[in-house]
């Protein structure tokens, strides 16, 4: 998993799927030392590592190499992308062939990118949501795999939305890693950007 902030999705992993069901969080990166997401690995015996840009000379592929080979090392098969403001290289995701997923708060297509929930409230929108979704090349614009819609429309601040798509997120991101984990996610071989899940599973 690689986070750059308070990680309370990683938390949320942590509390829901670690050691149960053949999940297991093998290791958490984070391009900031002071990210509190490595505070909450380490609390829970995950092993924890620092990448920071400058350490690579600002090399973003050197540095996603390094992220990757370490989180290959430690055994990595799903590569968990929860509030990391960092953009993942080609380089990295070919080690991590169809395995790179990310937590999104909107419902893309709608919002990408950096400050989603402050487009969506300047664009005056009603309903808001949570997205996960494969990692591709672009900026949030990989195969959708879940997504959950919430209406708020008194909305008018980032605080009057925020604390719901946590909850939201806390809820949606452990599902979808259990489906991956279950082997109840798959992409339509007639459509490559549908992502198809047993219904069974969900």
């Amino acid at each position: 998993m690689l986070a750059s902030g308070e990680g309370t999705n990683l938390q949320a992993l942590l509390d829901q799927l670690h050691g149960r069901d053949g999940i297991e969080l093998v290791a958490v990166g984070s391009d900031k030392p002071a990210a509190r997401a490595l505070a909450r690995a380490r609390a829970a015996g995950v092993p924890a590592g620092v990448f920071e840009a400058a350490a690579y000379g600002g090399d973003r592929v050197a540095r996603d190499r390094a992220v990757g080979s370490w989180l290959l090392d430690r055994g990595s098969q799903l590569v968990v992308l929860a509030g990391y403001m960092q953009l993942v290289s080609p380089a990295f995701l070919g080690l991590f062939p169809g395995a790179v997923i990310n937590v999104h708060p909107a419902l893309l297509p709608a919002f990408p990118g950096l400050d989603p929930v402050g487009q969506a409230l300047a664009y005056g929108v009603k309903v808001f949501g949570v997205t996960v979704h494969f990692v591709d090349e672009g900026v949030d614009s990989g195969p959708v795999i879940l997504q959950r819609a919430i209406e708020l429309p008194a909305a008018r601040e980032p605080d009057d939305v925020l604390p719901a798509l946590h909850a939201v997120e806390h809820q949606l991101l452990p599902q979808a890693v259990r489906l991956i984990a279950g082997g109840a996610v798959r992409l339509d071989p007639l459509h490559g950007r549908r992502v198809i899940v047993d219904p069974a599973e969900r």
